[in-house]
């Protein structure tokens, strides 16, 4: 196999090659010869299959597993060739040309590979500002918060129903005296105040007496998700079953049991801390989010210089243009997919964006190692279980929603990252 490689720059390399014919078939011939071996094929005694009667069976399988071979011999060529190692490489390789005629096939790719990133002088580049502080206050609030999730609904006795109860109730929603999909429940539970209906319903509902039935009048607002119903009259017919209320739990061991699941010995001043680390950190978060970190990010990625990778940022210019897939008209969405010119002439537009954010994400990462940051499992759990009390939810089926998404590796990237710019800014605040 002859091929051809060299660098373009420091991190990206162009290489080609044509996988021959004459090539392919004698791979498929060694492969065959190996399988020959193994399978067993009625008729044959076992190692005794000829190798014709192997390809003519799976002919199909062998040519792909050839062709595979020969173009993973030639990515490991073309690294060689340009004093790399497979070590090196960053993502998968891009194909820029993969033509077959009369059995040979000709190759173009593009490899790219991990940069090399100075990060020499950063620490001028850290912004100055004003620690994030934490009152006692705000401690109790989240813990009451916390307390009123895990608190059980519980069947209340009262005349009728206020603002801050849980209703348990039928409904059905009629629109031009028409019964409409996905308008009607039974035995649903709603708190009144939580503004989770349509604007009007909740407060229809105020006064209405166990086993009462009403009919509450109201309108969809006119953005409403649903456009058949976006903008129109509707009536609601309610019946309500129960009225229910929270009964929050005391602060004791069972219960810090439950708010601290990893903890051998959780005590409510170990909660304390926790949640005063938790809303330091998310006040530190938004001051890095709003302020900080963009000054900083843009600082470091006027400061920093080295060649990135093409294939990351392709990938990233692609994510950037689904993210504003249903932005676009119809109009302009066929063209994009009609028309290859409007395609790139559009995600040309993200191409700036799109190299300083590669180029950020190198700078963190590099920030990262520079500065000994990890992320534990017992935190990434500690995060998604906060997470999911915040949100009433399960934590142990939040956990596995996220398990099942595989969306743990991102939550563990961006624990990362907001532990650095914690560490950062933290010891920017400590050299005062």
């Amino acid at each position: 196999m002859e091929v051809n490689a060299k660098l373009t720059n420091s991190v990206n390399a162009t290489a080609t090659t044509t996988l021959k014919a004459d090539e392919i078939k004698q791979k498929v011939e060694k492969l065959a010869q190996k399988s020959a071996k193994n399978v067993k094929i009625d008729g044959f005694r076992p190692g005794k299959v000829p190798v014709a009667e192997i390809i003519k069976r799976y002919g199909k399988d062998l040519q792909n597993d050839a062709r595979g071979e020969l173009y993973r011999d030639f990515i490991s060529e073309s690294v060689r060739l340009v004093n790399k190692s497979d070590a090196d490489i960053i993502s998968e390789p891009r194909v820029l040309k993969f033509d077959e005629k009369d059995g040979n096939i000709d190759v173009e790719v593009e490899i790219s590979f991990r940069p090399s990133v100075d990060i020499t002088g950063y620490e001028e580049l850290i912004p100055s500002f004003e620690e994030p502080k934490v009152q006692k206050s705000e401690i109790d609030a989240k813990i009451d918060e916390i307390l009123n999730m895990l608190a059980p609904l519980k069947k209340v006795e009262k005349d009728s129903l206020e603002k801050g109860d849980f209703a348990k109730f039928d409904f059905e929603g009629f629109v031009d005296g028409e019964a409409f999909e996905g308008g009607k429940a039974e035995g649903y539970v709603l708190e009144i105040g939580s503004g989770q209906f349509i604007p009007g319903f909740e407060d229809g509902m105020i006064g209405l007496k166990v086993g009462e039935e009403r009919d509450i009048n109201v309108t969809f607002p006119a953005e409403y998700g649903a456009a058949h119903l976006a903008g129109k009259a509707a009536v609601f017919k309610v019946k309500l079953h129960e009225i229910q209320g929270k009964e929050t739990p005391k602060l004791d061991e069972e219960t810090l049991k439950k708010i601290l699941p990893n903890e051998e010995n959780p005590t409510a001043k170990l909660l304390e801390d926790r949640i005063s680390d938790q809303i330091k950190a998310e006040k530190l978060a938004k001051l890095v989010s709003d302020e900080l970190k963009p000054n900083f990010a843009k600082a470091a990625v006027e400061k920093f210089s080295f060649d990135l990778p093409n294939n990351i940022v392709e990938q990233e210019i692609d994510m950037q243009f689904r993210n504003n897939w249903m932005s676009f008209s119809d109009e302009e969405r066929k063209q994009f997919q009609e028309d290859p010119k409007a395609l790139e002439a559009q995600r040309a537009k993200y191409r700036d964006d799109a190299l300083n954010s590669v180029k950020l994400t190198f700078i963190i990462d590099e920030l990262a190692k520079v500065r000994n940051i990890n992320v534990a499992d017992n935190e990434i759990l500690q995060t998604i279980y906060f997470e999911a009390y915040r949100y009433g939810v399960d934590p142990k089926e939040h956990l596995e929603n996220y398990k099942k998404q595989g969306m743990i590796p991102a939550v563990k990237m961006a624990l990362i990252e907001e532990k650095l710019f914690s560490d950062l800014f933290n010891k920017k605040a400590e050299n005062k």
